[in-house]
């Protein structure tokens, strides 16, 4: 039993420690935060838009300028949702930037950016429906705008009802851009696989890596709960 923890104490070092090889998790890890962080923003940037063309689809008289919108917006959310997020990132780097020079950072927020908004527009598109109706009729009777109505009243009380779904969301995001090294971005989990091919032993980078999306997740998990119980907070006053 010594031998065995003594070994693999060995083999944690030097898949962690040995020629300060940490700093490759680190380099790494900054990467996958960077990518999550602009492909979530990209993601809601667009997911808005969708999930209020779908909504004014569904509520608003349809001219025909608004029926193809709707329609492209079916079919993008349909196709980007029924895909693999590997396939659709295979396809933007190898096929669409193929030719572009493009830089693979670029081409992964990209690809996680545009799978992620077909989900948080469904997020966002429930949580504006679960708002009553009555609140648009009120904002109009106010003399507000439909967008006015939209930004000041609607929108607002849909992010309390959706913000645990936008942050499982987030978490998800963040654990898919594990696969960004297949298109030669040097992520964290690309990192770990460095370092197995220098120390010959793949499990110790692995479980590292492993241990450090759980941390971020755990601290994501909990940020997410304090600021729900916040909201809550607000409410009742």
């Amino acid at each position: 039993m010594l031998e065995w923890l003594e070994g693999c104490g060995e083999a944690f070092y030097r898949a962690f420690l040995e020629s300060d090889r940490y700093l490759a998790y680190l380099r790494g890890f900054r990467t996958s935060m960077v990518l999550s962080l602009f492909a979530v923003l990209l993601g809601v940037g667009i997911g808005v838009i969708l999930a209020l063309i779908k909504y004014m689809g569904n509520h608003m008289r349809k001219g025909i300028i608004l029926r193809a919108l709707n329609w492209i917006a079916n079919i993008y959310i349909a196709v980007i949702r029924g895909t693999p997020v590997y396939v659709q990132l295979l396809i933007i780097y190898f096929i669409i930037f193929g030719k572009l020079d493009a830089s693979p950072m670029v081409a992964g927020v990209l690809c996680f950016g545009i799978n992620s908004s077909a989900y948080v527009a469904e997020i966002i598109r429930a949580g504006i429906e679960a708002v009553d109706a009555g609140q648009m009729e009120a904002g109009r009777s106010l003399g507000l705008s439909w967008g006015q109505t939209m930004a000041s009243i609607i929108l607002p009380q849909a992010v309390k009802n959706i913000l645990p779904a936008l942050g499982n969301e987030f978490i998800t995001l963040i654990k898919e851009t594990a696969i960004v090294g297949t298109i030669a971005v040097l992520d964290v989990t690309k990192a770990a696989q460095n370092v197995a091919a220098i120390t010959y032993d793949l499990l110790p980078p692995l479980l590292i890596t492993a241990a450090m999306y759980l941390i971020v997740v755990i601290i994501l998990t909990k940020l997410l709960g304090m600021f729900e119980r916040r909201l809550a907070q607000s409410d009742r006053r």
